[in-house]
């Protein structure tokens, strides 16, 4: 080589990197609800750089699935009720080898149970599931399907401590695998408002019997007695709603209650709103609740499943027991005594929910599982 000759540097070794695992999200339904909503922000707020997203529904699609598509991912449906259980396990398992799925993600225990068994016959490397509610469910077809299930999933998530712990009870053999992961809101679409004095109290909830909205009406024909302005904003639809409608009807509250059906425009409902009531028997972590405090309105609800891990007695809101009309109505007339003190329970509600039930929060807690269970696999233990 000449000695004027600039040496040449030798071309660097390329960097390995991992591909994105693909991880694909089962639930029963992709149909209008707080568990599709969650699923809607999966795709939108996951790490791209660190996973490849997909989603399938056992049965019927809705729009979920059409902002899914619309933002860009692979949506499925195996139309259970068209196919049959038995041909439907193996479209599932047919489904995970074709995409090479290495992480399973099923929403509450019958995709579960389809999703565990399908995704051992494919030889999924991670079956995780989120139990949405309380436990694995009612009755005892569903607790046999969770603790079979059990027996090939690798990770259960309960959306809260209640939920968890009961999960932990109702299969103690597989109990180790349980970990509570809070569930999370979009703070970006529920900005801070505060309460607006004057306005109506709202609530907003699938017209269901567990969400017992009987209750809660029955509560408002006390609340008006102390208070006669008082006037509720009932949003929501569900088989409920003509009985619902029929009591309100019964006990003289038709100017009282407003039954505003499905909406669309929830946030700027609950901006209008001064308060947020709640009647539910039976809640995992309420997704409606979360969004009221993240507006910033004071709450009052029912002490059950994980609502008193979300409402600090005394300092976001009050609890008040299930099923007691006469005990919600105090609450009520509790909190609406103390309006001057609004402003604080609303600020002190969005700061909780900032600092726990962020959206952003709960989907890195579970990619991070995902990615501790797929390192723990066989397979993953072969990319290294």
């Amino acid at each position: 080589m000449s000695p004027l000759a600039t040496p040449v540097a030798p071309a660097p070794t390329p960097v390995k990197t991992a591909r994105p695992l693909r991880v694909c999200h089962l639930s029963m339904t992709l149909l209008t609800g707080g568990l599709e909503r969650l699923l809607v922000d999966y795709g939108r707020f996951h790490d791209s750089n660190a996973f490849q997203l997909h989603f399938a529904a056992l049965d019927d699609l809705g729009q979920p699935a059409d902002d899914l598509r619309d933002d860009g991912f692979d949506v499925h449906s195996f139309q259970l009720s068209k196919t049959g259980k038995l041909r439907t396990l193996w479209k599932i398992r047919d489904y995970l080898k074709a995409h090479q799925i290495d992480v399973l993600h099923t929403h509450n225990t019958y995709p579960y149970f389809y999703g565990a068994i399908a995704g051992w016959m494919a030889g999924t490397p991670v079956i995780v599931n989120t139990q949405h509610g309380r436990g694995c469910g009612p009755g005892i077809r569903s607790l046999w399907q969770f603790r079979i299930a059990n027996r090939f999933g690798h990770y259960v998530g309960g959306v809260s401590k209640d939920a968890t712990i009961l999960c932990q009870e109702q299969d103690r053999g597989a109990a180790s695998k349980m970990h509570c992961i809070w569930n999370g809101i979009d703070l970006e679409r529920f900005e801070y408002h505060g309460p607006r004095v004057g306005g109506p109290a709202i609530s907003v909830g699938r017209l269901s019997p567990e969400k017992d909205f009987a209750t809660l009406i029955r509560a408002i024909k006390h609340v008006v007695a102390e208070y006669p302005d008082f006037r509720l904003k009932l949003v929501g639809n569900g088989a409920e709603r003509t009985n619902l409608e029929a009591l309100t009807k019964e006990l003289e509250l038709t100017n009282v209650v407003e039954f505003l059906g499905e909406r669309s425009d929830v946030p700027a409902l609950l901006r209008d709103a001064s308060l947020f009531v709640a009647s539910s028997r039976t809640e995992g972590i309420s997704l409606t609740l979360l969004e009221a405090m993240a507006v910033g309105l004071p709450i009052v609800t029912t002490s059950v499943g994980g609502n008193p891990e979300i409402v600090v007695e005394g300092e976001t809101g009050y609890l008040a027991p299930s099923k007691n009309p006469e005990a919600l109505a105090k609450s009520i007339c509790r909190i609406l005594a103390q309006k001057n003190e609004w402003d604080e329970f609303g600020k002190r509600a969005r700061d909780r929910v900032e600092e726990f039930f962020c959206i952003r929060r709960m989907i890195s807690n579970y990619e991070s599982a995902y990615k501790e269970m797929y390192a723990k696999s066989k397979r993953g233990a072969l990319a290294k």
